[in-house]
Parts: C-alpha cells; sequence; structure tokens
C-alpha cells in the first residue's frame, strides 16, 4: 500500500476521514462516498449525538450530575443501593435540565438569526427606492428662507 494511503472503516483502502486525499494513484480524481466515513455515533441505537444540537453536551453533564449525586450521598449515608438510585435521579435531572436550558437558547438563536436574515434581506430589497426608511424624505417647498 502507498504511503500516505488510508484504510476506510470497512477494511477497504480508501479515504481516512479528516485526512485529504494527496491523488496518489489509488485515489487520484475520486470524489468521497458515504461508506468512507464512519457511521455516526448512537446512544441506545436511537440518540444521534453527533448530530443532534445539545445532545453530546446535555448527556456529558447528566453523567457528570450521576457521579457528583450518586459519590455525594454514599459519602453522607453510606447506603449503596439508595445512592445508586439517587446517582441515576441525579442523571436523568441533570439530563433534561441541561437539555431543555440548551435547546431554548438554540430556538432563541434561530429566531434571532431569521429576523436578522430578513432585515438584511429587505435592506437589499428596498435599498435606493422611494420605500427605503434611511432614505431622507425632501420637500420642495420647506427649504428656503423667509
Amino acid at each position: 500500500m502507498a504511503a500516505g494511503a488510508g484504510w476506510s472503516c470497512l477494511g477497504r483502502p480508501g479515504l481516512v476521514p479528516g485526512r485529504e486525499d494527496k491523488g496518489h494513484a489509488g485515489n487520484a480524481g475520486r470524489k468521497p462516498r458515504p461508506a468512507d466515513f464512519r457511521a455516526p455515533f448512537k446512544l441506545l441505537g436511537i440518540l444521534d449525538v453527533e448530530n443532534i444540537p445539545c445532545a453530546r453536551d446535555s448527556i456529558l453533564y447528566g453523567s457528570l450530575g450521576s457521579v457528583v449525586a450518586g459519590l455525594g450521598h454514599f459519602l453522607l449515608t453510606s447506603r449503596i443501593r439508595r445512592s445508586c438510585d439517587v446517582g441515576v435521579g441525579g442523571f436523568i435531572l441533570v439530563t433534561l435540565g441541561c437539555w431543555f436550558h440548551c435547546r431554548y437558547n438554540y430556538a432563541k438563536l434561530r429566531i434571532q438569526e431569521r429576523i436578522a436574515r430578513e432585515g438584511i434581506k429587505n435592506k437589499i430589497l428596498y435599498e435606493s427606492t422611494h420605500l427605503d426608511p434611511e432614505r431622507k424624505q425632501t420637500n420642495g417647498g420647506s427649504g428656503g428662507s423667509t
């Protein structure tokens, strides 16, 4: 195999994700196929953590909250089973709290982007016309002195 050529995730020679094609003999002019890239990571087979906004952060913060809640409860009470229950509850609460907070901010950002996009579109559309709000309205007879 030539130096610099990579193996795809399926074990066939091809493009390596994240590495650009240098144009060696086997891959010259070849466009990457979807099979050349790795499959997205899905949590429990349903939650696509890489492509869903806020999913990764929510899961990470939830797992940290689980460890802190469970370990803290264990250090205070020394009850193993109850500490595991508190850890699971902490995971659920922290994950859902982070999820809703992040999704709310994400939706708010999308609305602001849409408003800005519409404003730019209207600015381009109405620029240098009589409908332009920034254009000064001048009256013919009001400019004279008395």
